[in-house]
């Protein structure tokens, strides 16, 4: 099956405002723009359908639609991310015109457009609820670092993994490649109605991935293999970080 990206994809950003290590990072100015803006941006780049920042703030919501984007308010009281872009997606989409929401994060302003794309080639698949993202792992130091999400897939292409756990461990055990998880999300409609309805699961609170959740229940995850890990900005250091690689592509 070949899917008509554009025409039955939406993209939901969701940035909230509350951030402990960077306070009001959405509308952190990079090169010149509110992040949330260059996100918007870059999704707009990937070429791939409407897209809609999801936020929690007028002040968020003032800075997309007067750079002439498309921005839904929703609750700031969501326990997830996928809570929130379900309500976005009721409210951005009422006449349930989009089959695949891609969720791109609101704090990936220099994610490449590809990686966008990237998203949507496992739903080709029809037997596939849930497509992901994800890296080979080559720096030592990460395949020990519980921060690093891993994914342990069965490979069903050169470029593609079936996921069959996350973990914040090294895993799996023995030779062979280790795959960082990129936290990128492209969703069939019913399955993130699906997904949202259900309670968190056991392995999910154990090793606080949300996505275990849908494993538990038997939904079939797929991870497209990348080349590079986006930036995501979560402290001052990377902010600095990120004006440096856009004003560089600017140039």
């Amino acid at each position: 099956m070949q899917i008509n990206r554009f025409d039955q994809s939406l993209v939901l950003i969701p940035a909230r405002m509350a951030s402990t290590r960077l306070p009001g990072k959405p509308m952190a100015d990079i090169c010149g723009a509110p992040m949330i803006v260059q996100v918007v941006r870059r999704a707009m780049e990937a070429n791939v359908g409407r897209v809609v920042a999801a936020v929690d703030h007028e002040e968020t919501f003032n800075a997309v639609t007067a750079a002439g984007f498309e921005a839904v308010m929703t609750r700031e009281d969501h326990q997830s991310g996928s809570d929130r872009i379900f309500e976005a997606l009721e409210k951005a989409d009422p006449q349930v015109r989009a089959r695949y929401i891609i969720n791109v994060q609101g704090d990936l302003p220099t994610i490449e457009p590809e990686t966008v794309r990237a998203a949507l080639a496992p739903l080709e698949d029809e037997t596939v609820d849930i497509a992901t993202l994800t890296v080979e792992i080559t720096d030592e130091e990460e395949k020990t670092a519980p921060s690093v999400v891993k994914v342990i897939g069965s490979p069903v292409s050169e470029t593609r993994l079936r996921a069959l756990y996350f973990t914040r461990a090294t895993a799996p055990w023995g030779e062979g490649p280790l795959y960082h998880h990129i936290g990128l999300y492209a969703y069939r409609r019913e399955s993130l109605k699906r997904f949202v309805s259900l309670k968190p699961s056991v392995l999910e609170m154990r090793e606080k991935l949300e996505q275990l959740r849908a494993l538990e229940a038997g939904m079939r995850i797929d991870a497209e293999i990348v080349h590079a890990v986006p930036l995501g900005v979560d402290t001052p250091a990377d902010l600095e970080k990120a004006r440096r690689v856009l004003s560089a592509r600017m140039k």
